[in-house]
């Protein structure tokens, strides 16, 4: 059995759970979110808590009963505080400016880069060098800040790009440093 998996999930007061048939809502009073259950495993509600159990035991269903405890409590921590990721632009020339509900990235490249963000994700920019990426599904948040990202990684040997707040980019030593180790 998983450890994680025995631990209760205590759903606030301002969440509504419903529970159907491989399917588990949670909803609050600005959005809704929904994830799918495994046949091996099953979820009940008493009063404000919820518990998920396996109901056939396996290697499969032991390794589902800790994921999705996991993914049910990540939805209602979603729901009441949220989830942010913030990414840094760094490089002369780099910024970033709203255009609507999206961005416009000014990346180095001969065109500028827009980015609409998918609905649910709210996206603020800060200094013109930081991107504040938020939303209540934990997923999306970080795929949309990868794919922001992957608009220009962060370089190899100068570490202009876009990278994740205190990113560790590792640097390579330039020709000049090899040339003067010989």
């Amino acid at each position: 059995m998983s450890r994680i998996g025995l631990q209760p999930i205590i759903v606030p007061d301002n969440l509504t759970v419903t529970i159907s048939r491989g399917l588990i809502s949670v909803k609050s009073a600005a959005q809704e979110l929904t994830q799918l259950i495994h046949r091996d495993i099953q979820v009940s509600q008493k009063d404000n808590t919820l518990l998920v159990k396996v109901v056939r035991t396996s290697r499969k269903s032991k390794a589902l009963h800790g994921l999705t405890r996991s993914l049910i409590a990540n939805m209602i921590f979603g729901l009441v505080k949220g989830f942010t990721k913030t990414l840094e632009i760094q490089g002369t020339g780099f910024r970033v400016t709203p255009k609507g509900a999206g961005l416009e990235l000014a990346l180095g490249y001969s065109h500028p880069v827009v980015f609409n963000p998918p609905p649910g994700i709210k996206l603020e920019i800060k200094d013109t060098k930081f991107i504040i990426v938020s939303g209540a599904d934990k997923y999306l948040v970080g795929q949309v800040a990868a794919n922001i990202r992957r608009f220009r990684s962060p370089d190899a040997y100068k570490g202009k790009g876009i990278r994740y707040l205190n990113e560790l980019v590792r640097l390579k030593p330039g020709k000049a440093a090899k040339a003067a180790e010989a």
